[in-house]
């Protein structure tokens, strides 16, 4: 069978300097002010993604797509000269497709959907390239589906390309390939796709600019009203307030999308920023320098993921569940335990040795993922066994009695 070796401390070999300010009990979820998380954000930066929307690109009265790239990588030349490393994640293929073919309403089928993003997406990489050039800096173009992401060695090579680009001074831009890319195999929207991206290059800070300046709570009457400066935890409440950045007829994103993005971000113990680029790319400008723009969705995570828990809480795709008792639940939520064959009452689906797996307990709920290292007859057997008992129920020596190893696992919660 084909095995993987991981590094614990991934492809890119840059300590991340993290301050995470304490959270108190009976802290709010989100905040109209800023406790000095905005400076926590300064500490950790190094390398970022920046995301912009297809609204900042093709419907800012007055401004063209090309003067908003040229604006946008006006900024990122400053940030270069701060020593930060930036990751475009471009949404507008298809707005500049429709642009270029003078279509005003965006077409339901896919196929003009894909011809449409086939010619914008020339349109676009050229806008950047020379606009980068006037910096003395060039652009290159990654085109993302799913597969590079849930595929282990597409994955890594994604992530090597990256660290390469970056390394030799290049700035990349990345979209999702719609050309060739079905409902069924594809990502979605580009605020998850710069959240994947910022989990794949380690990224300790995502900003996603769209139109609108901020998260906004929203009132009883279904008004937006205070801007949110702070997000603590993306609690029920909070989610209810993911309102005010609709898609129109260029584009697909939300607010549901953006907290979607920061569930990810922040789960990998790293920040992200929603702010607006309406009144100019400045912005970033101000975040770098901790001002109280957009709104900060902050990690309650202490530390950072490596790179195979990244790799099994987002891109790794299951072939099967095991189903843990709660004492088992405990051992792995509470005690950092690996899992062992007494504490599993069943498993569903057919897997084998090396394969990804859910962890669930009894009522169903996940509690983590996790490689295997048994496949699905021998778990049949063993369930419920005591270590020590293995030899006998499988006949045959057994070196590794841990169902799953704690090193290769995550837990939902992490």
């Amino acid at each position: 069978m084909k095995t993987s070796t991981w590094r614990a401390d991934g492809n890119f070999n840059r300590n991340h300097l993290t301050y995470h300010p304490p959270l108190c009990e009976g802290i709010m979820d989100y905040s109209f002010q800023d406790k000095g998380e905005r400076q926590a954000l300064k500490l950790t930066c190094g390398r970022i993604v920046v995301k912009i929307g297809t609204q900042l690109l093709t419907d800012v009265k007055g401004q063209t797509p090309q003067q908003q790239i040229v604006a946008l990588l006006d900024v990122v030349a400053q940030l270069r000269e701060r020593g930060l490393e930036i990751v475009i994640v471009s949404s507008g293929a298809v707005g500049m497709g429709m642009r270029a073919m003078q279509v005003s309403r965006r077409p339901k089928s896919l196929d003009k959907l894909q011809a449409y993003a086939a010619i914008g997406q020339n349109h676009l990489m050229r806008c950047y390239v020379e606009a980068a050039e006037k910096h003395g800096f060039t652009c290159g173009q990654l085109l993302l589906t799913a597969a590079d992401l849930h595929d282990l060695d597409r994955n890594r090579h994604v992530s090597q390309c990256l660290d390469a680009l970056l390394a030799a001074g290049v700035l990349p831009v990345i979209n999702e390939n719609d050309s060739v890319c079905t409902d069924e195999i594809k990502v979605g929207d580009n605020d998850t796709l710069a959240a994947y991206v910022a989990t794949m290059c380690r990224a300790s800070l995502t900003i996603l600019l769209t139109t609108v300046d901020a998260m906004h709570e929203l009132q009883d009457d279904s008004t937006l009203g205070e801007r949110v400066s702070v997000v603590r935890e993306l609690s029920a409440k909070v989610k209810a307030q993911a309102k005010g950045t609709d898609g129109n007829e260029f584009s697909t994103g939300g607010m549901q999308t953006k907290l979607r993005a920061a569930e990810i971000v922040n789960r990998t113990g790293d920040y992200l920023v929603v702010a607006g680029g309406k009144e100019g790319f400045s912005v970033l400008l101000d975040i770098l320098d901790g001002k109280d723009v957009g709104t900060v969705f902050v990690p309650r995570r202490q530390g950072h993921m490596h790179s195979r828990q990244r790799f099994l809480a987002f891109f790794a795709e299951p072939a099967g569940t095991l189903i843990i008792d709660s004492g088992a639940e405990k051992a792995l939520c509470q005690q950092n335990r690996s899992l062992l064959p007494g504490g599993v009452l069943g498993t569903r689906g057919v897997f084998h040795r090396g394969d990804t797996v859910r962890i669930v307990n009894a009522e169903n709920k996940e509690i983590g993922r996790g490689i295997i290292n048994f496949a699905h007859d021998e778990m049949a057997r063993i369930c419920g066994v005591q270590s020590g008992k293995l030899a006998a129920c499988l006949q045959r020596e057994v070196h590794i009695p841990e169902v799953i190893h704690r090193d290769y696992m995550v837990l939902e919660e992490a």
